[in-house]
């Protein structure tokens, strides 16, 4: 699964990384550590006519939903039940985004005890995790936009640490995903583990293990 990630570069790295025009959006990026579901998180879409960014709530909430009670448990959306799902087969075909990361969380069960890692690129660049979107209508009239990270089986690296990963898209598959013209079968095409070689995992402190610690010191490397 993907359950806490980082992002940890400016907001105008992250304007950069992505192609957004300065100008068409005001900041609300800091730099984050410790990233967990039910928070807000950047998201980009393309509307059309060009790319924009924003936030939405970490844990989805369909469209069709009564309320917003079940969307703790609603942070992952399997790829190879996408179009089985109620709660993801219309944002599959419809409402796709990117979720900007630096590294992602994953804690590795062994001899009793939990160690977590920190995973990203092996040049600590940022990458972009496939996600769904959705917009909420409360009876009030007011709107909720939530996301979900898609994962997928696990590349040779995560194989020792967790049965799942999110979905990475690689730079120049990252429009395809947010394009509002492509194809079901090239969609499907794209959820594919990333590639080992050009990951990395690394061992960190139990700092992260609380939602409530979000510093520098949650991304610092620790001697096994």
């Amino acid at each position: 699964m993907c359950g806490r990630f980082t992002l940890t570069v400016t907001w105008e790295e992250l304007l950069k990384r992505f192609l957004i025009d300065p100008d068409a959006t005001d900041p609300f990026h800091a730099p984050r550590y410790n990233i967990a579901p039910t928070q807000m998180v950047a998201a980009v879409i393309h509307d059309g006519v060009r790319r924009r960014i924003g936030q939405l709530r970490w844990g989805l909430v369909p469209s069709w939903a009564r309320d917003t009670t079940g969307s703790a448990k609603m942070i992952n959306a399997r790829s190879e039940t996408l179009e089985e799902k109620p709660a993801y087969k219309t944002p599959f075909l419809r409402k796709r985004c990117l979720i900007p990361a630096d590294g992602f969380y994953e804690w590795q069960r062994t001899e009793g005890t939990k160690k977590p890692h920190r995973i990203g690129m092996k040049d600590g660049s940022i990458f972009s995790m496939a996600g769904l979107y959705d917009i909420w209508t409360a009876p009030d009239g007011s709107k909720l936009s939530t996301c979900t990270v898609i994962t997928t089986q696990p590349n040779p690296l995560m194989q020792d640490i967790h049965d799942r990963m999110p979905v990475i898209l690689r730079p120049e598959d990252e429009s395809l995903w947010i394009s509002r013209s492509t194809s079901r079968d090239e969609l499907k095409r794209l959820l594919e583990p990333y590639p080992a070689t050009e990951m990395r995992a690394t061992l960190v402190g139990t700092t992260v293990n609380s939602v409530k610690n979000e510093t520098p010191e949650c991304i610092q490397p620790i001697s096994s």
